[in-house]
């Protein structure tokens, strides 16, 4: 199996140390084979930029599985670099437009994220997966619309590449990718979605329904090194008993056990879901969070894929290399997650 990029990021900084040398090394040796070496290694490009510390935008859904809110709330405590939210699949006539949007809002203040932008982004009609209405003040108005614009001004921020996290439908990456090439080439992509064995065989997995032809952007940007590399992590793995919170859960009694705003918002977030949807909420989109973030939870390998006329993705050698999720460590990330949402040891308030 080819390493994953968890796996990649164990004892990158060391390797990369021994990269440095061993150039250094080279360029004193001119005439000789060291020399010739650090010449070509030189030739082939930098030492790639780590990841973990480059600007992160997050794509969701929030608002309906609980499971978006949390990976949030993880991102807004566990990652500095956290710049932009943009919300997918915003709500349409029943809730209001870009509410959504609002809730990212109210939910980053009381992390005490007020310094992550928060932009609403497209709809895609309709949607019954809202479930917090009512839990943003009406203090809290529309938010700005323009997400092309949004990812331009934090690439524009920083040189090198920027970390897109997607946890709903590829509508707002699809938009980046037609509207901005120069920024869609910065993007270094973790999506959540698709699925090799999708647990219903007669539907495409959530994420890629939605927006079909916005998968089938994303995946032909990969296609023509428009986008590096992307990794998603599919239902396949993300879908399980194993990662489920339900009222009995440990991190469910974390949450309820403290005063904090933002675990108040969580839990009556995920009170309304239980009552309204389902008695659990399965953490698809943290464990989608701890790939991006290279923590050592879910392993991955490059699979070809490509997706059917309804969006059902096959394994196919001539399909497009993605690193693809095949399996992932739950019970260390359960006890990560629950960790980065206890509110004694959150790094940022």
């Amino acid at each position: 199996m080819a390493d994953s990029p968890a796996a990649r990021a164990l004892g990158a900084e060391q390797v990369r140390q021994d990269w440095q040398a061993l150039v250094e090394a080279g360029e004193l040796l001119r005439g000789t084979g060291l020399g010739a070496l650090s010449t070509k290694m030189r030739q082939d490009g930098q030492w790639p930029v780590d990841l973990r510390r480059v600007p992160m935008i997050i794509d969701t859904d929030v608002g309906g599985d609980p499971d978006d809110a949390l990976a949030l709330m993880a991102a807004a405590g566990e990652v500095a670099e956290l710049a932009l939210v943009v919300t997918s699949d915003e709500t349409g006539p029943t809730f209001g437009s870009g509410q959504r949007s609002r809730f990212a809002r109210v939910l980053l203040d009381a992390c005490g994220r007020a310094d992550v932008s928060v932009v609403a982004g497209a709809s895609l009609g309709d949607t019954r997966y809202f479930c917090v209405d009512g839990l943003m003040p009406a203090a809290v108005g529309a938010q700005p619309g323009d997400v092309v614009a949004a990812a331009a001004a934090v690439c524009a921020a920083a040189p090198g590449p920027v970390r897109w996290v997607g946890l709903g439908p590829m509508t707002n990456l699809a938009t980046v990718i037609r509207e901005a090439p120069q920024v869609a080439r910065r993007l270094h992509v973790t999506q959540m979605g698709g699925a090799l064995a999708y647990r219903d065989p007669t539907r495409a997995e959530h994420n890629v329904r939605l927006d079909v032809d916005a998968a089938r952007t994303v995946l032909q940007a990969v296609d023509a090194g428009l986008l590096p590399a992307a990794e998603w992590v599919t239902s396949d793995v993300t879908f399980t008993p194993e990662t489920e919170l339900t009222v009995q859960s440990p991190l469910y009694q974390t949450l309820t056990a403290s005063d904090t705003a933002w675990a108040r918002l969580a839990v009556a977030h995920l009170d309304r879901w239980f009552e309204r949807f389902y008695p659990h909420t399965m953490q698809h989109d943290a464990l989608t969070l701890s790939a991006a973030l290279e923590l050592p939870f879910v392993e991955s390998d490059k699979v070809a894929v490509t997706l059917d006329e309804i969006g059902r993705m096959m394994a196919s050698d001539d399909g497009v290399p993605l690193w693809l999720s095949v399996s992932a460590r739950y019970a260390p990330f359960m006890t990560w997650l629950t960790s980065a949402l206890d509110a004694s040891n959150r790094r940022l308030s």
